[in-house]
């Protein structure tokens, strides 16, 4: 086969659906990253018209999606006012993950660590170990795992789930929150995921809803959405059919989460608001106004609580949780 012929088997390949196979699609809109900033290009967001699956296409090279990833990603707490009230904000807002995760540990006979795989700084691990539990974390960025280790005090390491040196079913639970999105090959994660975790050990997994109201309400404003980074964009009956492929069984399904869809629908409202956004992007700005940027953001976090209570209610929130039980 020449040359040509490969590229164009390989092009091929990656123009059919990851879930059913199917080359059919339509385009929803064009995107940029309206987050952070990190590239001016232009992405579309495709519909398989067989399964309805959402992707970003094409998707880009491994070497392209690096470059879409600031450095400093995830929240390190600092000294000033801003920093200290984020870091109280954060660890009050994650208390909705640990109370899901602790029911999960509760209810498995497994026995071994947990382990969250796309770690960020560890401040959820931490507030975990701060509860009497055996943590262990696992990002691709090794300023983050060196963030764990070093403000947060939790063992982390810097590699891929798939390369990751672990031994099989060494942990009674294994965390995903807002991982797969982002993996080229998201089968493979929940494959080692599967491997990794001991007889009776329980996944949790948490992914944007494709199928939320705010999806419908925003489009591709979305945060959920997040050109370019997302490259699966998953609905219900997706990461729940992912999941029973691999080998697991759904055990319960949450639709809120108080750490994201309050705040995600303020960034889909005013992305110029988000922290974290002006963080990466370096907005010059004093700790004054900082602060009273923070102050708006989370006045208009609180104003979009209610909407999101109730979409939630309607199991259609902008998030969804899951524990599944490995079978």
């Amino acid at each position: 086969m020449t040359e040509e012929a490969v590229a164009t088997e390989t092009v091929r390949e990656a123009d059919h659906c990851p879930a059913c196979g199917s080359a059919s699609m339509r385009t929803l809109f064009h995107g940029t990253d309206r987050l952070f900033a990190t590239t001016t290009n232009s992405f579309e967001v495709v519909e398989c018209t067989e399964c309805r699956l959402l992707r970003l296409f094409p998707q880009p090279t491994a070497a392209e999606l690096n470059n879409y990833y600031p450095p400093n990603y995830w929240f390190a707490p600092g000294n000033d006012t801003a920093s200290r009230a984020e870091d109280f904000y954060r660890r009050l807002v994650l208390g909705d993950h640990i109370r899901f995760v602790e029911r999960a540990i509760g209810a498995t006979k497994a026995r071994g660590p947990l382990l969250d795989v796309g770690c960020g700084g560890g401040l959820f691990l931490r507030l975990l170990r701060e509860h009497g539990h055996k943590v262990m974390g696992l990002d691709f960025s090794m300023e983050a795992a060196h963030t764990a280790w070093s403000v947060n005090r939790v063992p982390a390491m810097c590699a891929t789930l798939s390369r990751a040196p672990l031994r099989p079913e060494s942990f009674s639970v294994l965390t995903m929150f807002h991982v797969l999105e982002h993996l080229f090959d998201p089968v493979s994660y929940v494959e080692e995921a599967y491997k990794l975790l001991a007889p009776d050990g329980r996944l949790v997994v948490q992914v944007p809803n494709a199928a939320s109201w705010q999806f419908l309400l925003f489009g591709q404003n979305w945060n959920g959405i997040d050109v370019p980074r997302h490259l699966v964009n998953f609905k219900e009956k997706d990461i729940v059919m992912l999941l029973e492929t691999c080998g697991f069984e759904i055990v319960r399904r949450k639709f809120f989460s108080l750490r994201d869809n309050p705040a995600g629908m303020a960034t889909s409202i005013s992305a110029a608001l988000d922290p974290m956004g002006r963080r990466v992007r370096k907005v010059p700005e004093t700790p004054a106004v900082r602060l009273c940027k923070d102050l708006v953001y989370l006045g208009l976090t609180l104003l979009c609580l209610p909407f999101t209570l109730i979409e939630a209610g309607c199991r259609a929130g902008s998030t969804i949780m899951i524990e599944a039980r490995k079978k």
